[in-house]
């Protein structure tokens, strides 16, 4: 029988990446849901039209389906007609900060529209892996309560129980998570519960910062991939507090592909994942700009503003541990130092919006 994939927010970053591996490495036909919502959140910059034609044109098998997730019979007829083998759902309103601002756009996409995608696979298609994109938001500024130890160029944990990072047993309860992190708990547990109360073979990724060079980075959203863009055309970069000393795990797209893959292939029932770097592939933003200043040969510019983001982390980095214990064959391939080479490559590449 062959295998299909339907994947929505295929013209995203994370999207774009399982469409192409799945259909390259993996001879899956699939289908890509996207509306270009991007462009309608964050305007003209976030405009991901490029990134779909890509794959119209390089993906040999892949069909895009304009839908927005938000629209519940649209969504069952299409996985009724498609009955994928698998899918992955990326889509999503990715920025905490842009979230109180659209706060019912928020959370029907990322709730509602994960509601709908979970009840349509388990009428439609209940045997397919449902593989859903979350966020390590999901913690809240729980993680900031943790002791840390301020050192040159960022903040680290000084809890030697946390020298590994944020593991999946951290709390995501008496926190504040943004609109947008509370929108993404609900769409995680419920995942979660499909899988638990329906035995659906269902699993929430709390990513860290997912990035990579097909990534259309803005300032609410796209931390390297934005950075790296300002960093080109020497356009100013701002940092929201804690010195720029703020810690975050980068993980390649190409990596969480890699781990969707796995995840299919040996599917578990309500499992949920903290999906990052880890330690390794941690950077503060002041770390960040020396690594993008060494690839680009450029000075970045950049201002700091003495007041922190809402909600946001101090210090973040994944514990890979159960990651690595489920799925032993699966493991980070692509490094921080690479993966901002390869933005910049791409930054380089890209065609003028």
């Amino acid at each position: 029988m062959s295998q299909t994939l339907l994947v929505t927010g295929s013209s995203g970053l994370i999207g774009s990446e399982v469409c192409t591996y799945f259909a390259r490495e993996l001879g899956y036909a699939v289908h890509g849901v996207d509306n270009n919502q991007r462009a309608v959140f964050f305007g003209p910059q976030g405009d991901t039209r490029w990134n779909q034609n890509r794959l119209a044109t390089e993906l040999k098998g892949f069909t895009h389906h304009e839908l927005d997730i938000r629209d519940r019979a649209g969504v069952l007829a299409l996985v009724r007609a498609v009955r994928p083998t698998a899918i992955v759902h990326t889509a999503a309103q990715p920025s905490h900060d842009r979230a109180a601002a659209i706060p019912f756009d928020d959370f029907d996409t990322n709730a509602v529209g994960t509601l709908n995608l979970l009840e349509a696979a388990r009428q439609a298609c209940p045997e397919a892996p449902f593989v859903h994109m979350s966020t390590n938001k999901v913690y809240g500024d729980a993680p900031n309560r943790i002791a840390l130890r301020e050192l040159p160029t960022r903040w680290d944990y000084a809890d030697p129980a946390y020298a590994g990072g944020i593991a999946e047993t951290f709390t995501i309860d008496q926190s504040k998570h943004s609109l947008f992190g509370a929108s993404k708990v609900a769409a995680d547990v419920m995942v979660q519960e499909y899988g638990r109360y329906f035995n659906l073979p269902t699993c929430a990724l709390r990513g860290g910062c997912l990035t990579g060079p097909n990534h259309s980075g803005v300032e609410l959203h796209g931390f390297l991939s934005y950075l790296v863009k300002c960093n080109l055309e020497g356009r100013e970069y701002r940092v929201f507090g804690y010195k720029g000393k703020q810690v975050r795990d980068n993980i390649h797209s190409l990596d969480v592909a890699r781990f969707m893959a796995a995840f299919v292939t040996g599917p578990r029932a309500g499992e949920v994942y903290n999906l990052g770097g880890g330690k390794a592939n941690s950077c503060s933003i002041l770390e960040a700009f020396k690594i993008a200043e060494k690839h680009s040969g450029r000075a970045q510019v950049h201002t700091y503003v003495d007041q922190a983001r809402a909600g946001d982390h101090i210090c973040y980095y994944s514990d890979l541990t159960k990651m690595r214990t489920h799925y032993p064959a699966w493991d980070i391939t692509q490094t921080l130092d690479d993966t901002i080479g390869q933005i910049v490559a791409a930054w380089r590449r890209r065609p003028a919006a």
